[in-house]
């Protein structure tokens, strides 16, 4: 199972993680199937945005309503762990699990290295984490 996300989008995510440090930032990925498209970045509303995210719930209608006019779906979402590794915390998956949000993958930026790592997951219903190949455009086009 992969997802392929262009090299621009990758980019804007690792961004976007940057200028929120210390804080997490979060953001959705459009697109069709497996592809990503277009990103949106969203607000982080949690009161603890240090360790934790929260979508703001207005902006995330919103989203919805812009990937239906496109004729898009999300095909995942993103949030960064300013310092802790590019995996779903037990926070992380609890949300998805609580939000029944488990057709979207999560895609995680760690700034925990020395160079930014990110990786993509998909939790189950249940709270199972599954490791998801992310392609580049580039190797897409090979």
């Amino acid at each position: 199972m992969s997802i392929t996300i262009p090299d621009a989008q990758v980019a804007e995510m690792i961004d976007h993680a940057f200028e929120a440090d210390p804080e997490e930032c979060c953001g959705i990925l459009f697109g069709r199937g497996s592809v990503v498209t277009n990103s949106r970045r969203m607000q982080n509303v949690h009161d603890n945005r240090a360790r934790r995210y929260t979508m703001a719930p207005l902006e995330l209608i919103d989203a919805e309503r812009e990937a239906d006019g496109r004729g898009e779906e999300f095909v995942a979402f993103y949030h960064s762990h300013p310092s802790s590794e590019a995996y779903p915390s037990e926070t992380d998956v609890g949300n998805a699990v609580d939000s029944e949000w488990t057709g979207p993958c999560y895609v995680v930026v760690s700034l925990a290295e020395k160079q930014p790592v990110v990786r993509a997951f998909r939790i189950s219903s249940r709270g199972k984490i599954r490791d998801v190949a992310i392609e580049s455009d580039d190797e897409r086009a090979k």
